[in-house]
């Protein structure tokens, strides 16, 4: 059985195939969990570069603003998750009302990481693809401390139609820079997961940034016909479109 599993491993990242040492793993795959372990606890601890990240945004003609939750530093967003889906009073300020069709927002999330390496090479790809069907995103809001929710309570005193999310995925072993989209009509507080669309593991190991731009076009779409996110609203492209 050790060679089929061996020959797996050029499928997949999930380790399989390790072999053993004993009753113990090798020293090379033991060593490579550690790292991989390592990598993930970095990313969940990493700060954003917020300068970085908003040249990169404005380079692609977006308008930035820069917001944070009411968690007010890394160990409180991750034992209060409640307050990562808030804005602090100051932000509320900054925000101005300008009625978008669609916003946006940047946020650090669970990996601060995937969103530094992928948010501004994915936008490259989603904006025109976005364009191509009329739908105007915008401002960029870069959140600190920001969970999913924060995009109801930016849309909100935007004013906008609907917001898409970019936000940092919790990392595995395997993944350390996951970033994932959530998409959201009507943003306002008390939304739940099920009244959102979302895209996940967006980078070049997993879901290229061309595919998930195009879903992403192909559900913004469909939401602003329907008027709807969520459960109701599936990816229903043929096959051979959805590849």
């Amino acid at each position: 059985m050790a060679e089929p599993l061996t020959r797996l491993r050029r499928f997949t990242t999930a380790r399989v195939a390790l072999g053993r040492a004993g009753n113990a793993l090798p020293t090379e795959a033991h060593l490579d969990f550690a790292e991989a372990h390592a990598m993930a606890r970095d990313a969940v601890h990493a700060v954003l570069d917020v300068a970085a990240l908003a040249e990169g945004l404005r380079a692609l003609g977006l308008e930035t603003v820069v917001v944070a939750s009411r968690a007010v530093d890394r160990h409180t967003y991750l034992v209060r998750p409640d307050l990562g889906r808030t804005l602090d009073e100051a932000s509320v300020t900054r925000l101005a009302r300008c009625d978008p069709p669609l916003a946006l927002v940047i946020a650090d999330g669970l990996s601060a990481t995937a969103v530094q390496r992928h948010a501004v090479p994915f936008l490259a790809e989603a904006l025109p693809c976005l364009a191509r069907i009329g739908i105007a995103a915008g401002p960029a809001v870069i959140a600190r401390h920001g969970r999913v929710a924060l995009g109801d309570a930016v849309g909100t005193v935007l004013g906008a139609e609907a917001v898409a999310v970019l936000i940092g995925e919790r990392p595995g072993l395997s993944a350390p820079d996951s970033l994932g989209l959530y998409l959201t009509w009507n943003p306002r507080p008390g939304r739940t997961d099920a009244e959102r669309n979302c895209i996940s593991n967006i980078r070049p190991a997993g879901q290229p940034y061309a595919t998930a731009a195009g879903t992403f076009a192909w559900l913004a779409g469909e939401m602003r016909r329907r008027r709807l996110t969520g459960v109701m609203l599936k990816d229903e492209r043929p096959a051979v479109l959805a590849t």
